[in-house]
């Protein structure tokens, strides 16, 4: 018998900095994606663009925010932030529990 592992809703805040390309900000982007896709599913991106952040970031006062929702197992949200720390252009990342799971 295979042991099932039960999958949870998160939300994956994103704030890119500026210096990144448009390309360069997608690659990130399909980073995260393909991770997500190892243990999980993607439910929606919602990419707000342009923003202006309430206090300067790595001398940044801009960045672009990005939101995905996903479901995947317990495995996943600890190795998004593992690879969220080490990836320059990330200036923040938040994983929380989607509110249904609350």
């Amino acid at each position: 018998m295979t042991e099932q592992t039960e999958k949870k809703s998160y939300e994956l805040y994103f704030i890119f900095s500026m210096n990144l390309s448009e390309e360069e900000r997608e690659n990130l982007i399909n980073k995260f994606f393909d991770l997500i896709k190892t243990d999980g599913e993607i439910e929606k991106i919602d990419k707000w663009g342009k923003r202006r952040l309430a206090y300067p970031i790595k001398k940044e006062h801009e960045g672009f925010y990005v939101l995905i929702n996903f479901k995947s197992g317990s495995k996943i949200p600890a190795e998004i932030t593992r690879v969220a720390r080490i990836t320059n252009g990330i200036l923040r990342h938040l994983l929380v529990i989607g509110r249904n799971e609350i």
